[in-house]
């Protein structure tokens, strides 16, 4: 009982000092609070394909290296993108990754094959990408990075929370040979998405996307994989 009322009295008679102590330990807690909100506000950017222009080409060129036929992959991909996090950012690249079609056990197929080939320089295309929609009527496909030959208009890529947008980003590999193309499983190729954020912050997503033939892409876009060539890259 001592204890106690000494400790009655000593809060009766510093409640000043009481006060103050309350009053530092409440900031403290709104700024540790405020700091850690702060850290937690983060954009959070979900990723999707729509279908339409969203394919995988692998297409073969004259000639061989080492003996081996060669060809060329182009991809595109139009894409819902979401910023479902709790802070504002800009979308500044584009990556895209596929596994190689190699079976045989080698290095190459232990990098490539269980790991992924990475595409990480966008392409410019050359066309816009558009479809007949119905007579005489022709819907033009947004990019998402690049400006359109046509309208010369681009994608704002600044979203705040909550806000989305679609877009479409063109990948061109060069001529390769052998197995550097896209394995293939029931029509389809497994893609690696990867978004880059303002601050570097990576936004990741896995598809399974359609592999077309090259007179089935020209029918959106008639430059489809034709950039490098032309441009002589």
């Amino acid at each position: 009982m001592h204890n106690y009322e000494f400790i009655f009295d000593w809060l009766n008679n510093n409640q000043g000092v009481l006060s103050v102590i309350i009053f530092i330990v409440t900031i403290l807690i709104g700024w540790v609070s405020g700091i850690i909100g702060a850290l937690r506000k983060k954009p959070k950017f979900k990723i999707s394909t729509i279908l339409g222009p969203t394919m995988v080409v692998t297409s073969t060129v004259p000639g061989f290296h080492n003996g081996l036929p060669k060809h060329k992959t182009a991809i595109s991909l139009y894409l819902g993108i979401s910023n479902v996090g709790s802070a504002p950012s800009q979308l500044k690249y584009a990556h895209v990754g596929y596994h190689w079609s190699t079976v045989r056990f080698s290095w190459n197929w232990l990098k490539y094959s269980v790991g992924w080939f990475w595409l990480k320089n966008q392409t410019a295309v050359l066309e816009d990408f558009q479809c007949q929609i119905g007579e005489g009527k022709v819907k033009f496909f947004p990019f998402l990075f690049q400006k359109s030959p046509v309208t010369g208009l681009g994608g704002n890529t600044y979203l705040l929370e909550g806000q989305s947008i679609n877009g479409l980003v063109y990948f061109e590999q060069a001529e390769s040979y052998g197995a550097c193309f896209p394995k293939v499983k029931d029509g389809k190729t497994k893609l690696k998405i990867v978004l880059l954020d303002a601050e570097d912050r990576k936004h990741a997503k896995s598809v399974w996307v359609d592999v077309t033939s090259i007179e089935q892409a020209k029918q959106y876009n008639p430059a489809f994989g034709d950039t490098l060539s032309q441009l002589g890259s």
